[in-house]
């Protein structure tokens, strides 16, 4: 018999909303990265809000260019929350960028009376 009860796992609190931090940091994802946007205008971009842990700019094979996102790590929570909140919805390289969260529980939705 498999003994189940001495494993233990992290869990969730059940109103837990928000946020999630990876195993190492919190991750920051960002969109409509400009296709010739280069590793080091993504670093001095995103770098004014703390020390990027590492940065992950997928490039599309056939094109050698960026596939139009990209993943940055922050260490502390605060850096990855300023970086969104300043850099969400401005200009970049032409595009408007879409930065939020990579990992979250969403809010759940209230269900409606009598359903």
């Amino acid at each position: 018999p498999m003994d189940t009860g001495s494993a233990i796992f992290d869990k969730l609190d059940a109103d837990s909303v928000g946020p999630i931090k990876s195993i190492e940091g919190w991750i920051v994802f960002v969109r409509n990265v400009h296709r010739e946007a280069t590793e080091e205008a993504i670093r001095d971009k995103f770098s004014d809000y703390g020390e990027i842990k590492n940065l992950q700019m997928p490039l599309d094979r056939r094109t050698g260019f960026v596939k139009g996102y990209c993943l940055i790590e922050y260490e502390k929570k605060p850096e990855g929350q300023d970086a969104i909140s300043t850099t969400n919805g401005i200009q970049f390289m032409e595009n408007t960028l879409e930065v939020d969260w990579a990992f979250s529980i969403p809010q759940r939705r209230k269900k409606a009376a009598g359903r």
